[in-house]
């Protein structure tokens, strides 16, 4: 019998900054795994010249073009970060020029018969790349945690809690939409075990079949 070829398995993950999503992303591309970032593509089609930048600039002006005609990205966040109908414009014009290149990256990990390919977002769910997706899985953390976290990547406190503000609500929301949830509250050494488990109960034959909670327990 000539067996079936192997799925390329397809993880979309996703929870609040600072919670350890590209730590867990890492992990898995050490382990075989294509790692997508959604937020980097994002880069991609909002840099110079690109048309989801003319379109970002027509719709919140010249303010926010830097000096290389691309955007001036910390003003523009310190904007949608506050106002959630500009926010929601943005997105508007960003996501349905990122999917694309998802979809790219998702043909292309199977065309290379790699084992599992990893869709890194935070709007995982709200941008419509879950649904191409075999799992979801919803990293979380302790709030004082994920605030500690933030403020030794360099960023200032008030900036900190500015994010962890915008995104109030996020984990119960995406709760019902997650097929794994690992949670990042403890070591990093126990964070990793929990994923290394998940990976490989993903990559198993019953991969997605039912809702597993993975946790340091």
């Amino acid at each position: 019998m000539i067996n079936a070829p192997r799925r390329t398995v397809r993880i979309g993950l996703t929870g609040p900054i600072g919670c350890g999503k590209s730590t867990v992303a890492r992990w898995l591309a050490e382990r075989g795994a294509l790692v997508v970032d959604a937020d980097a593509v994002a880069r991609e089609v909002t840099a110079p010249g690109e048309p989801a930048t003319d379109a970002v600039l027509a719709r919140f002006g010249d303010a926010y073009r830097a000096a290389d005609g691309g955007l001036d990205r910390p003003t523009l966040a310190a904007l949608v970060f506050e106002d959630e109908r500009a926010l929601r414009d943005l997105e508007a014009i960003v996501h349905p020029a990122v999917r694309p290149r998802i979809l790219a990256a998702l043909d292309d990990a199977e065309t290379a018969g790699a084992p599992a390919i990893v869709v890194e977002a935070i709007k995982l769910v709200e941008g419509g790349l879950a649904e191409l997706c075999h799992e979801v899985w919803l990293v979380v953390c302790p709030g004082r945690a994920q605030r500690e976290r933030l403020v030794a990547r360099g960023m200032a406190s008030p900036d900190a809690d500015r994010r962890i503000a915008a995104q109030a609500g996020l984990v119960d929301r995406l709760r019902s939409a997650a097929t794994r949830v690992i949670d990042a509250g403890g070591t990093a050494a126990e964070t990793e075990r929990i994923a290394a488990e998940a990976f490989a109960a993903a990559l198993g034959p019953a991969a997605g079949t039912k809702r597993d909670v993975a946790r340091g327990q």
